[in-house]
């Protein structure tokens, strides 16, 4: 049972959350105003008003003045040096040719004295050709070959930028750090994934925004003991940061603060944005699962349906604590493959194996535990989710009906 303090849910945006306190201090900062102020800069020498520059110009006009004389006198005589110089110079110029056409001729003559070397046809370079084109087994699809007209789609360093983000998993795998926290519970980080994904609609971030959010939060508690009144400060910095990364134009600050009610002051959400990225060493490109879910959709050449299937239930595994510890590369190819088996679609092409490193038999027992979740009804306080993905915007894969766990288990075996 959680205390009496937590009993209630993130409420919805523009009210208090995790601070019971009615009398707390509002916020007493405004919004920047969008347009300049009136009456621009006033515009002034760089040194005239700084120091006593403007005592000696009087001096400095007098030197000009003479100067000027001495001008006029220096040019008749530099006129007359500079033609005498010009002669000078042509009569270099025409002996410096005639040397240079004397070496270029004994030169010529050597070359032609040595022997020619005939070219040996079988010491020419081969031509290189793309390494994943020559790796690439028969029976595996290019599913970058048709993006290559698309600059968008980066599809020449694809393969190579995949193959990284599965690299950098090993730096950011997840501790039990629940073990180290004394004041906060798994359902108190429910309750704020819950409210987080809320944030994500009511403000229309990217999907990417979300993971990584929830990535932050995760990996700050890992190393930050954290009581619970600053959990939802927490949540709310980590979507801040998370869209400055992510987004092409973020919500500003005073947005957080209004989604927070006010329960926090500006100094307080950058402080907590500084120490967040602090304690993380500012190594934020973390991989998420949505990424690579994308990416194995299109070696299964899944619908759009499909696809929301397996976000629904990649996104639903943000709210449980057991799932923290999971790969991104992994939870998105269990996500996809239950996804593939609930449309009737097949199995585990070699096309996805290939991409996606994974084997059916190394997902299965991932792929059991998230239809157990499927199977799970929606908890009354953290219904978000299961609400967002009911709308016919995402194919209503909610109301789908979860995979027979016979099935799965005929998989396993055979």
């Amino acid at each position: 049972m959680m205390p009496n303090v937590r009993q209630s849910r993130l409420p919805r945006p523009g009210m208090s959350v995790f601070k019971e306190n009615p009398g707390k201090e509002h916020c007493t900062q405004t919004k920047r105003s969008p347009s300049s102020p009136q009456g621009g800069a006033k515009k002034r020498s760089a040194l005239g008003e700084l120091t006593n520059a403007h005592k000696k110009q009087q001096e400095q006009q007098k030197k000009k003045d003479g100067q000027k004389v001495l001008k006029k006198t220096k040019a008749t005589s530099t006129l007359k040096n500079n033609e005498a110089n010009i002669k000078r110079a042509q009569k270099k110029v025409v002996t410096i040719e005639a040397s240079l056409n004397e070496e270029k001729e004994t030169t010529v003559s050597c070359e032609e004295a040595k022997p020619q070397k005939k070219e040996d046809p079988e010491e020419k370079k081969p031509i290189v050709q793309d390494p994943a084109a020559q790796t690439l087994p028969a029976e595996v699809e290019d599913i970058d070959n048709d993006s290559m007209d698309d600059p968008f789609a980066n599809a020449e360093y694809a393969l190579d930028i995949f193959t990284y983000m599965r690299s950098r998993e090993e730096k950011f795998i997840l501790p039990d750090y629940m073990e180290l926290q004394v004041d906060i519970s798994k359902e108190m980080r429910s309750i704020l994934v819950d409210w987080m994904v809320d944030v994500q609609e009511n403000f229309e971030l990217n999907h990417e925004t979300l993971y990584l959010a929830v990535k932050l939060v995760d990996h700050y508690l890992a190393v930050s003991v954290t009581m619970r009144e600053k959990l939802q400060l927490i949540g709310s910095t980590a979507v801040l940061i998370a869209s400055k990364f992510e987004e092409r134009c973020p919500p500003c600050l005073d947005n957080f603060l209004y989604i927070c009610d006010d329960a926090y002051r500006r100094e307080e959400v950058i402080a907590m944005e500084m120490d967040i990225l602090q304690k993380l060493n500012f190594d934020i490109n973390i991989p998420v699962p949505y990424r690579f879910l994308r990416r194995f959709a299109k070696c299964a050449h899944a619908t759009m349906e499909t696809l929301t299937l397996a976000r629904y239930i990649c996104e639903l595994t943000l709210q449980e604590y057991e799932f923290v510890q999971e790969r991104a590369s992994k939870m998105a190819a269990s996500c996809l493959y239950l996804a593939l088996k609930m449309k009737d679609l097949g199995g585990w092409t070699p096309t996805l194996q290939y991409y996606s490193g994974f084997q059916a038999k190394d997902l299965l027992p991932l792929v059991r535990r998230l239809n157990t979740l499927l199977r799970k009804q929606p908890n009354e306080k953290l219904k978000t989710v299961w609400s967002k993905y009911t709308h016919r915007v995402f194919f209503e894969v909610a109301k789908l009906p979860p995979l027979d766990m016979k099935r799965l288990d005929d998989e396993s075996n055979s």
